[in-house]
């Protein structure tokens, strides 16, 4: 007990400032990387995260700011991330652990997802079918329970192949834990996937946290009480979870759309999206009001 105190005080002290509530982490192996709307544990062995971690919530689901496609690398990991050029031409997509879908609330959010320390090379078949299917599962089960906590990643293990030039693992499984709790209730739900398409229902994947961490040797949720941690971890059920229509919360969309208004109002800052004549991006910095610096913005 003592152990895993001292385990949750370093966390909250380390991630203080952050706006996400982060008081459930794996344990890690990597880097911690810091992001405003998530966190990863970045593995510079596999060159990729072994686990990204955040909360979803009902109002944060509608995903009125557009898909940004700004794909770049994570100038936070101290180690470099993978980079574009890893996945040019290997057939995998740049697969997204947190989805960018479930960080349309914010144009910050948003362009924050596409970090190449968010990405995992995953097939195409698998990205886009039954993995967006798991996707759009989860954020039906923010509107329906209000909030939820999600830790998503590849299994990371030996002997995987690689693809591009930092060698950047091609994970076979992939996983998704979903965890809410609610007037003293608790729930926790599981899934470990191939990576390749499946026409199979999204209850067929549904495994233990226990099992997760038996193939990950990660520990998922070390802050919860050690009665309700194996309690939860152990089950292997979906009795819980609703996989019909969502019920959304009746505010969410007037929510949404007051976070969306005021996102809108706020210039972009970052880097410029223009493209130089070798095809890499503008290390510019974008001028008020637009995405792109004084050069691309004439053209």
């Amino acid at each position: 007990m003592i152990k895993k105190f001292l385990l949750s005080l370093s966390l909250l002290i380390s991630l203080s400032g952050f706006s996400q509530d982060y008081k459930y982490l794996p344990t890690h192996t990597g880097e911690i990387i810091k992001h405003k709307n998530y966190i990863l544990s970045y593995s510079e062995k596999f060159e990729q995260a072994e686990w990204v971690a955040y909360e979803l919530r009902s109002n944060e689901t509608v995903g009125l700011i557009k898909r940004a496609d700004d794909f770049r690398p994570d100038p936070v990991v101290k180690t470099g991330s993978a980079n574009l050029d890893d996945y040019r031409g290997s057939g995998y997509d740049r697969g997204h652990l947190a989805p960018a879908a479930d960080m349309g609330f914010s144009a910050s959010a948003m362009s924050e997802s596409f970090y190449m320390s968010n990405m995992s090379p995953q097939k195409p078949s698998f990205n886009r079918g039954i993995w967006k299917n798991l996707e759009t599962q989860v954020r039906n089960w923010a509107k329906t329970y209000d909030n939820i906590y999600v830790v998503t990643g590849g299994v990371l293990k030996s002997g995987l192949a690689c693809i591009g030039k930092n060698r950047v693992a091609v994970p076979e499984n992939f996983y998704k834990i979903v965890f809410r709790e609610k007037a003293g209730q608790s729930d926790m739900i599981a899934f470990l996937m191939a990576n390749k398409n499946s026409e199979q229902p999204l209850s067929s994947f549904i495994v233990s946290v226990d099992e997760l961490e038996s193939l990950t040797g990660l520990n998922f949720f070390p802050q919860l009480p050690d009665d309700i941690e194996n309690k939860l971890e152990a089950q292997h059920s979906a009795q819980n979870w609703d996989f019909g229509p969502c019920k959304a919360n009746s505010m969410v969309l007037v929510k949404a759309k007051k976070q969306a208004e005021i996102s809108k109002t706020k210039p972009y800052t970052g880097q410029c999206c223009g493209k130089t004549q070798n095809g890499s991006r503008c290390k510019r910095k974008a001028t008020s009001g637009t995405r792109f610096c004084w050069q691309h913005k004439k053209k």
